[in-house]
């Protein structure tokens, strides 16, 4: 695994209230009306102004963890550090005012690799790859937001790897995957996800064969949070609740944006999934 700097958790208390809010389509005034507390003091919430009594109350209404959603808060919770794993790197590059995550997993032996996502820039994908003397010989694609694929073109005229995507959502005309879709890599096992919510045609890829399973999962989920679902809340819910939660509990999550987590720490300590710790 590529060395990183420590990356925050992607999203803070507000985001995730505000997710799922959305979500819920609630307005301020439903929210508060739900949660018995006065409008002004979800207004306030926006501005950052909260305590444990209010976030309990909000996220009952909202069914989110209460407790979790305290430890985020209060800075009392972030995933551990993964140990390395042989035939894994992680990229972060800089999109705009953001990170971006995109990964490249390989078989030791054969030297045969795959990339998932290209981020801003896949210089340093690239460079990895010929340092360590790897085969690119596939492209994964989670979905189709810019900030995962702004480097697809370059990252597909450096190789002759061939493109993977959604059939759902493939407006670039890369080889359509659907849900349960299996390939090779080497020695390696990748079983196509249909995680779709964040958005239409998203998709979340598990590989096995290394030392420790992976999922990488785009925007589907990020540590401690999920993304941004306003095109199908629930369907977003659901597809990582029983696609990528179900997983074994040492499978490593490889989110688009933020720290690596794992299955164990995010059925344990996840807001949105409240079911998980009852």
């Amino acid at each position: 695994m590529q060395t990183q700097e420590k990356l925050a958790l992607e999203d803070t208390v507000i985001d995730i209230v505000g997710k799922a809010q959305r979500g819920l389509k609630l307005t301020a005034e439903e929210l508060a009306e739900r949660a018995d507390v006065n409008v002004e003091a979800v207004h306030e919430f926006r501005q950052g102004q909260f305590n444990p009594h209010l976030l309990s109350r909000l996220a009952f209404v909202l069914n989110l963890h209460a407790a979790a959603l305290i430890d985020v808060a209060e800075g009392r919770w972030e995933p551990k550090p993964q140990s390395p794993v042989e035939g894994f790197a992680m990229f972060t590059t800089n999109y705009g005012d953001m990170t971006v995550n995109a990964y490249l997993i390989w078989d030791p032996k054969t030297r045969e690799a795959a990339s998932f996502d290209t981020g801003s820039s896949c210089q340093p994908m690239l460079d990895f790859i010929k340092t360590y003397d790897l085969q690119l010989t596939r492209i994964f694609i989670t979905h189709t937001h810019m900030d995962h694929l702004a480097d697809l073109d370059r990252l597909q005229a450096k190789s002759t790897a061939i493109s993977y995507g959604s059939a759902a959502e493939n407006p670039l005309g890369l080889k359509p995957l659907v849900h349960g879709d299996g390939l090779i890599l080497g020695n390696l096992t990748i079983r196509v996800l249909g995680t779709s919510g964040h958005t239409p045609g998203g998709l979340s890829y598990w590989v096995e064969g290394l030392s420790q399973p992976l999922v990488v999962v785009g925007d589907a989920l990020f540590a401690g949070s999920i993304g941004g679902a306003s095109y199908a809340y629930h369907e977003a819910i659901r597809n990582i609740q029983t696609r990528i939660l179900s997983l074994a509990p040492e499978t490593i999550i490889c989110p688009g944006h933020g720290p690596l987590s794992t299955v164990a720490q995010e059925r344990s300590h996840n807001p949105f999934f409240p079911e998980l710790k009852r």
